[in-house]
């Protein structure tokens, strides 16, 4: 088990996830409680974070609602929509939820999902939330220590030291256990170290004496691993430099943006310049935008008709730039998006940007499931139908292989899709590039991600191998069987 507070504990999963695999197990990842906006439907449709998923993958092993049985999608400052064993069971204030009414009932469900995937799978990978030092909200905690003593696990504890005071937030966080809980600690992990390993040497002693408990490793901070993130925080430093004989790719950053691993792809195609803003300059110099999928879709409608985004992006397509919205970005392309029940908020209704002869009606049944279309697979998360306006013929985008019909199609410029993760299949980048294919350099090649996916789980595993004790990391695991 990882524990503490954004240290890197779900690379450092997704790492011993592939370490595990290729020394013989059958892992698997756990985490009680994410979380996260970004999150990934399960082959049965069924939602899970993001970060699950990857680990998953990591492990060689499609992903199921057992690795996350508890989701938390943020939708205010306050208030969370809550997913259950993959199925949305409503919004909670986040004072009403993390109070001790009700933890009990989320509690066996999280154990019981725990108690399954460890009768199909072994080790567990099982992650942390936060820090595990929250000592006020020790007694209502489902995921840290609590489920430690559930499951029996060791815990690893995970300390960064690019952010400075990695002494006094280990010592700390071991210092504040109960004597039960401290006995389970087995291990530290200091992360993202810059410059010499040597420098740390005596720090490592020293560390080791004040805790009581083995340094496993230090693992170098590392730039050159591409691993999918689970939060959207660095996205505004992919900035705008329009760069000749490529298409530029202009996302535009929402507030409430969702599922930004929809563009890993293109960011990655040597043809391709990706960047994410809101700025009007910025998006009127770009060729293709794409409007990304959204938690709040009216919230970010508002916003973007009240900065002048939508304006621009009216503008942008009239003068020739190609406009594709995912998910909530195709229900703001519509002419309009209501929400009679009040589903997001207290908009009822807000014209979209017209772009397509669309009509969008919020529901609070959500949609989950994972699909395929003559361009290959993806997933669907969506709250809300949309279906053309009176006298506006269908024109789908995708023909899914269940004989249904998705997204609208106006031309090569103009388009949108439910299907987050069709722009992992090449076959539609291809479309989408097509009319640009006169600008792209000539020896540009495609983009094959699921091999560029799995050379880069190797990567993080050769890495973290590298500077962790494993012999020690296993010694520890066989003692406790």
């Amino acid at each position: 088990m990882l524990a503490g507070s954004d240290v890197g504990k779900s690379i450092l999963a997704t790492a011993l996830c592939r370490i595990f695999l290729q020394d013989g197990y059958h892992p698997a990842p756990f985490k009680a409680q994410n979380m996260a906006l970004n999150s990934y439907a399960t082959p049965e449709g069924l939602e899970i974070g993001r970060a699950q998923a990857v680990q998953a993958e990591a492990a060689g092993i499609p992903c199921h609602t057992d690795m996350n049985p508890l989701l938390l999608k943020p939708q205010s400052d306050h208030t969370s929509q809550v997913v259950l064993n993959g199925v949305p069971i409503g919004n909670r204030d986040a004072y009403d939820y993390f109070r001790k009414e009700g933890r009990e009932e989320l509690r066996r469900e999280v154990c019981a999902a725990f108690d399954r995937l460890s009768q199909r799978f072994n080790p567990i990978v099982m992650e942390g939330a936060g820090s595990i030092s929250e000592i006020n909200l020790r007694d209502s905690d489902l995921v840290n220590m609590p489920m430690a003593r559930y499951a029996n696990a060791d815990v690893i504890l995970v300390g960064d030291i690019d952010r400075g005071g990695v002494f006094a937030s280990v010592y700390g966080s071991i210092a504040l256990q109960t004597p039960e809980d401290r006995k389970r600690i087995k291990g530290i992990i200091i992360n993202k170290f810059r410059g010499d390993l040597r420098l740390f040497d005596e720090g490592r002693k020293m560390l080791e004496d004040l805790c009581g408990v083995p340094v496993l490793g230090v693992v170098p901070y590392y730039k050159d691993i591409h691993i999918e993130e689970e939060d959207s925080v660095d996205l505004a430093t992919k900035s705008m430099q329009a760069e000749l004989g490529k298409v530029n790719v202009a996302v535009v950053l929402l507030r409430h943006l969702s599922n930004f691993t929809d563009f890993n792809v293109l960011e990655r195609d040597p043809r391709v310049h990706l960047f994410y803003t809101n700025n009007t300059d910025d998006l009127l110099k770009s060729d293709i935008i794409i409007l990304p999928g959204s938690k709040s879709t009216l919230s970010d409608l508002y916003e973007l008709r009240r900065n002048g985004v939508a304006q621009t992006i009216i503008r942008a397509h009239r003068e020739g730039t190609t406009v594709m919205g995912i998910c909530g970005g195709y229900q703001m392309m519509g002419r309009e998006v209501c929400d009679p029940q009040h589903v997001e908020g207290n908009i009822a209704r807000l014209p979209g940007l017209g772009l397509l002869p669309t009509t969008t009606t919020m529901s609070g049944e959500k949609v989950t499931r994972q699909v395929t279309c003559e361009y290959g697979g993806g997933y669907e998360i969506h709250m809300g139908e949309t279906r053309p306006i009176e006298g506006a013929a269908p024109s789908p985008l995708l023909h899914l292989n269940d004989g249904t019909e998705d997204g609208y199609y106006v031309d090569d410029h103009c388009m949108g899709t439910y299907v987050h993760g069709i722009l992992d299949n090449q076959p539609f980048i291809e479309k989408l590039l097509a009319p640009f294919k006169e600008k792209m350099q000539q020896t540009a090649q495609a983009f094959d991600y699921k091999k560029f996916k799995d050379e880069q789980y190797d990567k993080l595993a050769d890495h973290v191998r590298q500077h962790l004790n494993m012999s020690l990391l296993y010694k520890i695991l066989q003692d406790n069987d």
